[in-house]
């Protein structure tokens, strides 16, 4: 049976860095890896909403894995998201995560035709995670996008049974008091990773150890305050840096979550490219007009800080 990572810190949702014209810019996977490791990322999850994994290719987003595996080079572990619409598909995707040295594997549900109990939802992830027996597998719960909002803790419950290397969750929803049994089911069996970072104090307080999200690219800096002000016991410190990362979301949401945080990314030298469609990206004055935005609340001097 595999066992959870057990990561504490910050786990950076990395972006798919994408060409003009939208293919993949593979040479700039390197350089983002060695950047979140000065940022003192603990881990990386690649391939999840932030690294549009679901819009990507079967080939490509093997070959995005593959990439961020080998960049990584065994410094910092690497989850990779395989869920797809397919199951068979994520299977496969899980397979190849394991044969290329993945530290863990991940899968959200299909949308399309939604999982309609807990207990269908367990029998689709059971096949998608014995694509890779090896590796601990965490499901990704995000309600908010997906529609399938069933009971986590039966989650848990019904899948320590049937899936032998179910590690925990990417716990991304608001829902503090599932969360919180979550992280403590069974004696704390189960790695329950937090996924809101502008509520990543309140996850702290309810048990969370490690956290992904897709603004630890761009403003570990925050985070790594708010985390030692915790663990020192400073609350009001805590607050002030959660207060931040909560000003900086509310100022790139209306822009759209996807294309905004890909163009901070390029405001700060990391320029991740476009979106893929669905997706939309900025125009050039929109770009502008969140630059102005992000300075007048301060945002490029905070995230210049040192980790």
């Amino acid at each position: 049976m595999s066992q959870p990572l057990r990561l504490s810190g910050l786990v950076a949702a990395t972006y798919t860095p994408l060409h003009a014209d939208g293919s993949v810019h593979w040479e700039r996977i390197p350089q983002f890896v060695e950047d979140l490791i000065q940022r003192k990322i603990v881990g990386l999850y690649v391939l999840g909403s932030t690294g549009e994994g679901i819009s990507l290719t079967t080939t490509e987003r093997c070959d995005v894995a593959a990439q961020f595996v080998e960049a990584a080079d065994g410094r910092i572990p690497v989850i990779v998201q395989v869920g797809s619409e397919c199951v068979a598909a994520s299977r496969q995707l899980a397979d190849h995560a394991e044969s290329v040295g993945a530290a863990g594997i991940s899968a959200v549900s299909p949308v399309y035709f939604k999982p309609d109990s807990v207990s269908t939802l367990v029998e689709t992830m059971a096949e998608i995670a014995g694509g890779a027996p090896s590796l601990p597998f965490y499901y990704y719960h995000i309600p908010s996008i997906t529609g399938v909002a069933l009971n986590m803790v039966e989650f848990l419950e019904t899948g320590a049974e049937r899936i032998p290397n179910l590690a925990g969750l990417k716990f991304t929803s608001q829902n503090l008091f599932e969360f919180q049994q979550c992280v403590e089911w069974n004696n704390q069996q189960m790695e329950i990773f937090w996924g809101v970072d502008e509520m990543l104090l309140p996850g702290l307080a309810c048990g969370a150890r490690g956290a992904v999200g897709s603004t630890y690219n761009y403003a570990s800096s925050i985070y790594h305050r708010l985390l030692k002000a915790f663990a020192e016991g400073d609350l009001q410190e805590a607050r002030r840096w959660q207060a931040c990362s909560q000003l900086l979301v509310k100022t790139f949401l209306p822009f759209g979550p996807r294309a905004a945080q890909k163009a901070i990314m390029s405001m700060i030298g990391l320029d991740a490219g476009p979106c893929r469609w669905p997706n939309r990206n900025l125009t050039p004055a929109q770009y502008e007009q969140l630059r102005e935005q992000l300075k007048s609340i301060g945002f490029f001097e905070w995230q210049e800080l040192t980790p």
